[in-house]
């Protein structure tokens, strides 16, 4: 694949919004995209496996990596939590022939939406309303009520960055939600 067609899509929000969910969705309509695993420092919930669902690295490995200038973006999102997207990923997924999916938070959406500029499609998912998201984060039942408290903090603070994106997707109805990013994503990819 060349340079030229090194395309990214990104898709952010604040936790619960559904951007996982809208994420899953189109991996399974859209052979051609390919979901990037980000990296954390926080432990794996339930089934999740490493190099799967992320790369779990202990503080210091991260940080090892920082150091070695591995990551595209990183983030310290939660207090001693850091989320990153290694650039070593997006190698991998471009030399399959394929478009990165990024699932990854506000500020670092940002941050590789400034590098990668008209490269890639940012989508910003809004949730209907910050007591829907409570909701949400409720009945996942991997949250503590503590964590959602602090994740309802951020959402607030994060939803206000949505008109930094290309676009802002309202997720009132996930089926919705969900056609609406691929049609998005479609015209993206066929400029």
């Amino acid at each position: 694949m060349s340079e030229a067609l090194h395309k990214v899509i990104i898709l952010t929000a604040p936790s619960g919004a559904g951007k996982t969910s809208i994420a899953a969705y189109l991996l399974k309509q859209m052979p051609q995209l390919s979901f990037s695993v980000s990296a954390t420092t926080r432990a794996p919930r339930g089934n999740e496996e490493q190099g799967v669902a992320y790369h779990f690295f202990t503080l210091a490995q991260f940080e090892g990596h920082i150091y070695q200038n591995d990551f595209l973006e990183y983030e310290m999102v939660y207090e001693g939590v850091y989320y990153g997207t290694l650039e070593s990923e997006l190698t991998r997924i471009w030399n399959l022939g394929k478009i990165p999916v990024l699932d990854i938070d506000v500020k670092g959406a940002i941050k590789v939406q400034k590098q990668l500029g008209a490269k890639c499609l940012s989508i910003f998912v809004m949730p209907p309303s910050v007591e829907i998201l409570k909701e949400r984060l409720e009945n996942r039942k991997t949250e503590t009520a503590e964590s959602i408290e602090m994740r309802l903090d951020k959402a607030a603070y994060e939803i206000s960055f949505g008109n930094q994106f290309n676009a802002i997707i309202h997720n009132n109805d996930l089926a919705l939600a969900c056609t609406e990013t691929e049609k998005l994503i479609t015209a993206f990819l066929q400029k």
